[in-house]
């Protein structure tokens, strides 16, 4: 008999700049994720996945999973494995442990994901973002810094279909806005068009605000099967499909046209709408990877939210709103909530089961369907994860 996985449960530690340990966040981030779900018996976890990229380079921790699982108190039967997608190791997470689950390999997985990123030689952090890249190829000329990248891709967006720096500024408005209500994020502030708009040159077209920050946190979810979610007295939130596309590692086979166009996505996109036996027009809200300002537009066009070339256009007619087609990370997202890699996917996963189990903090209202996306690396790989209401009709 088929299965299905549901998202039961998650939490996360304070982001931000962190005195504490990459173990220390990985606590904070269990113990917040098993008190989210009344009655859960953390004892039920039979699996753990831990998503991280740098915890041998940053701090000196190989074989990360076990060590997590001590720390936590699990005890796993099942799975006990660390997953290294960069960027998209959480979400990658969420997706194996549905598959763990919907299988009957596993009948309750945690996937924690997270980073401790601050070094006391400031420095240290940006010449190891170069390991993110093909250290052979890219890496030498700088390509694993991500401003310059993502600056390009403004820039040829600005080129081929006339966004602005207006529609960049709309964004991180927008998120930052999100983020002063998210006592967990990183940027707790409010924004203002004048502020994004005069905001220091990071890398032309790019500016403070445009950019997520580095952060040390940490975030959990927890994967069941539905038979097992049903113990608790709380409305069901199924993972119905999803995707994981890479077409290129090195810049020279970049598979779009032009910067600006991320067919990569497209195809991801298009994988995880049919598997999950709906399409862009079903979706009520999002937690798209805007690690750029940039990025958040143009994952709107690739994600079907707006046709190619008007994701400008939406985000500055406050279509990314709440009370918008389709409100975009409304929890602050990476721009302000911050973003510790490994993290990142699993926060934007909770986020999602809040909203369609209603208690938000920026509720959505009666939403059924929502969609996340995390890009990795150099913007090679996309992994898009669909969630509802109701499971797929086999």
């Amino acid at each position: 008999m088929a299965r299905n996985a549901c998202i039961i449960a998650a939490g996360m530690s304070k982001w931000g700049v962190r005195e504490a340990s990459l173990v220390d966040v990985f606590q904070e981030a269990g113990k917040a994720c098993v008190e989210d779900l009344p009655g859960f018996n953390k004892n039920d976890i039979d699996g753990l996945l831990v998503a991280t990229s740098y915890a041998g380079r940053c701090s000196f921790q190989v074989n990360t999973a076990p060590v997590v699982a001590e720390r936590l108190g699990l005890k796993p039967t099942s799975i006990c494995a660390r997953v290294d997608v960069l960027c998209a190791g959480g979400s990658a997470g969420i997706i194996l442990a549905k598959g763990l689950v919907e299988s009957g390999m596993a009948d309750c997985v945690m996937v924690a994901g997270g980073e401790k990123l601050y070094t006391p030689q400031k420095w240290e952090i940006f010449y190891s973002e170069l390991a993110s890249i093909d250290h052979d190829w890219d890496a030498p000329h700088g390509l694993g810094l991500p401003p310059p990248v993502f600056a390009m891709t403004a820039s040829a967006h600005f080129k081929a279909y006339g966004t602005k720096k207006e529609d960049l500024a709309a964004v991180s408005v927008a998120n930052y806005n999100y983020a002063s209500d998210n006592p967990k994020a990183q940027m707790q502030r409010k924004l203002t068009m004048e502020e994004a708009m005069s905001a220091p040159v990071v890398t032309m077209p790019l500016t403070l605000y445009d950019c997520c920050p580095i952060t040390d946190g940490a975030a959990a979810v927890i994967i069941a099967s539905e038979e097992f979610a049903k113990r608790f007295n709380r409305p069901l939130v199924y993972l119905r499909g999803h995707a994981q596309v890479t077409q290129h590692s090195v810049s020279t086979n970049w598979p779009g046209e032009h910067a600006g166009d991320w067919s990569h996505m497209r195809v991801a996109a298009a994988k995880a709408y049919e598997r999950a036996k709906l399409s862009p027009k079903d979706i009520n809200v999002a937690q798209t990877h805007d690690c750029f300002t940039i990025s958040e537009i143009i994952e709107a066009e690739e994600l079907g939210f707006c046709k190619k070339g008007e994701g400008g256009a939406f985000a500055s007619s406050g279509q990314i709103l709440v009370g918008g087609k389709v409100p975009i990370n409304t929890d602050g997202g990476l721009l302000a909530c911050g973003h510790p890699f490994g993290g990142t996917g699993c926060r934007q996963g909770g986020e999602l089961m809040r909203q369609l189990q209603g208690r938000a903090i920026h509720q959505v209202k009666d939403p059924v369907f929502a969609v996340q996306h995390n890009l990795s690396g150099m913007n090679v790989e996309h992994t898009i994860i669909i969630y509802g209401k109701e499971p797929v009709k086999r």
